[in-house]
């Protein structure tokens, strides 16, 4: 990554993919013991799975310079996860110190989902449940945090989630992970499966915190109730050993026909720490929040695919689209942006697509891709050819 500080006059996609490769250097692949094998092979294929969006047995039937597909996966299933996660977060603290500075930063909180159709590899826990897509309600949780910045929306913080931990846990981790980023956290942007005693207890320790609360109960029916912005006080679990009080930010809005209806809209925020700022204030700072969208679509353009029931190396997968969508956003805005006042122009036409096939097209050569393929010797049969001339 160090020659990112002095790039050259020209940007090439072996510059790329040297880069991305540098990256996947750092993940430990142990290996089956007693099973030599070059990882740097194991890596390149792994990488052109994640950037042409297809499987490590896609990889290997269609190039030369590969293992086969269940060898390579071997050594994958080796990758002990404590030690993946802590690797891939140091990286990802590394991508954040590169192009961001010192000051203050929003960071939003979110899970990513990718349904899953099989079953438990091990136990029952290791998948989690959510809206259903595609005939399942089975997933793989993973809880990521995006910096709030227009021009460099890194993801600066990961882990895996367990069906059978509560996410106060996987919080708990993702947060030991962002006190060790090189700034300090202006505030989090959390959705409502943040909404719970545990979970807002634990973020609101850390920094000042945003999220919508969930409304259910007479009382908090009772706080809705209004047709004005207001500061209020909410208090959750009331009358039990767990009972939490927080400020509650309600917002009035109007609905003006858009989507063809009409009166007040009441949104209710959990908002510690923001007393200085009006409702509506508070309200256009969760707002920001949907500009993550983007990077879980990005990211999930860098996944490979896999039928695996091994969720280490469906985990590893995510890691990998996570690093690669911050490799580009950082040569994009570090190499390539043009200075100028106001903040650097971004190439619009270094898309995530552009910077995937540059990758895609150097593995190409490296792994000597197969670009023929032996025909059956019989071609079409003659009297298929033939037309009727009656």
């Amino acid at each position: 990554m160090k020659c990112l500080y002095h790039p050259d006059t020209v940007l090439t996609a072996s510059d790329l993919e040297i880069l991305a490769e540098g990256l996947l250097a750092e993940l430990p692949i142990p290996g089956v013991e007693g099973c030599g094998f070059d990882s740097g092979i194991i890596r390149r294929t792994l990488l052109q799975a994640a950037v042409d969006q297809t499987s490590i047995k896609a990889v290997t039937d269609s190039t030369r310079g590969t293992y086969s597909d269940d060898y390579t996966l071997a050594q994958l299933h080796t990758i002990p996860p404590e030690e993946l996660e802590a690797t891939v977060n140091l990286l990802l603290r590394q991508q954040a110190t590169m192009i961001l500075g010192p000051g203050p930063r929003i960071i939003c909180l979110d899970f990513v989902d990718v349904h899953y159709h099989g079953c438990p590899h091990h136990s029952p826990g290791e998948l989690c449940h959510t809206t259903p897509r595609d005939g399942t309600s089975q997933c793989h949780r993973y809880l990521a945090g995006f910096v709030l910045c227009r021009a460099k929306p890194l993801v600066v913080a990961v882990t895996a989630v367990r069906g059978d931990e509560p996410i106060s846990d996987a919080v708990e981790r993702l947060l030991d992970h962002v006190a060790a980023l090189p700034f300090d956290v202006a505030s989090l942007l959390c959705d409502r499966g943040f909404y719970n005693g545990a979970c807002i207890q634990r973020l609101r320790e850390t920094a000042p915190v945003v999220l919508p609360v969930i409304r259910r109960g007479q009382r908090m029916a009772e706080k809705l109730e209004t047709s004005i912005s207001y500061w209020t006080e909410y208090t959750m679990y009331e009358g039990s050993e767990r009972e939490l009080r927080f400020p509650l930010a309600v917002c009035v809005s109007y609905r003006q026909g858009k989507r063809g209806k009409h009166g007040l809209l009441v949104r209710a925020y959990m908002a510690c720490d923001l007393a200085d700022r009006t409702p509506k204030e508070v309200e256009a700072l969760y707002r920001k929040r949907s500009a993550i969208e983007t990077a879980f679509r990005t990211m999930r353009e860098a996944r490979a695919r896999t039928t695996t029931t091994d969720p280490v190396v469906r985990l590893v997968f995510v890691l990998v689209s996570f690093l690669l969508r911050n490799l580009w956003l950082i040569v994009r805005w570090g190499v390539l942006a043009t200075p100028r006042r106001g903040g650097r122009a971004l190439p619009v036409w270094f898309r995530f697509e552009v910077f995937r096939a540059w990758i895609n097209h150097t593995l190409d050569e490296l792994l000597h891709r197969k670009w023929e393929a032996p025909t059956n010797g019989v071609g079409i049969p003659a009297t298929y050819g033939q037309l009727d001339a009656g």
